[in-house]
């Protein structure tokens, strides 16, 4: 599935085991960037455009505790990082990588295949136990398709 050189260290701090073995990095753009490898492409989930990055990466407007401002694009977004996760460091992150982060993870985790009613918990044990602040973020992984 993933080379070596393009998977993060599992015991990295914010790196989620998707049951598929796929490795996402979840972070809070406040911090500063952990040391060691670089992702590959990232996902930035806020309500202004990002800092740029010498990585690929796209902006997914979401503002803090709330929704994506596009679902559509959202979607799209995170069937990406799903996808590229197999061969790439991918990340995901926002302001301070709990919310709008362990709600994309959990999203990410759907699409991995863990069901709806049980990706938030999942998040929950293997990223960090404050992920998904709010209860509408709850309701938005609970009715994420896991097909595209």
């Amino acid at each position: 599935m993933t080379t070596r050189e393009h998977s993060w260290d599992p015991a990295a701090p914010g790196v989620l085991r998707l049951p598929s073995g796929r490795l996402v990095r979840g972070r809070g753009l406040r911090d500063p960037l952990p040391p060691g490898d670089v992702p590959e492409f990232g996902v930035y989930l806020l309500g202004r455009r990002p800092p740029e990055t010498p990585w690929e990466s796209l902006w997914v407007r979401w503002s803090d505790f709330w929704l994506p401002a596009s679902h559509t694009a959202a979607r799209t977004a995170l069937a990406e990082v799903w996808d590229r996760s197999a061969t790439e460091r991918v990340e995901l992150a926002c302001g301070g990588g709990r919310g709008r982060t362990g709600t994309a993870l959990a999203c990410v985790a759907v699409l991995d295949g863990v069901p709806a009613d049980e990706a938030v918990q999942y998040v929950r044990e293997h990223y960090r136990r404050g992920a998904v602040e709010t209860p509408w973020q709850r309701r938005y992984v609970r009715r994420f398709p896991a097909s595209l």
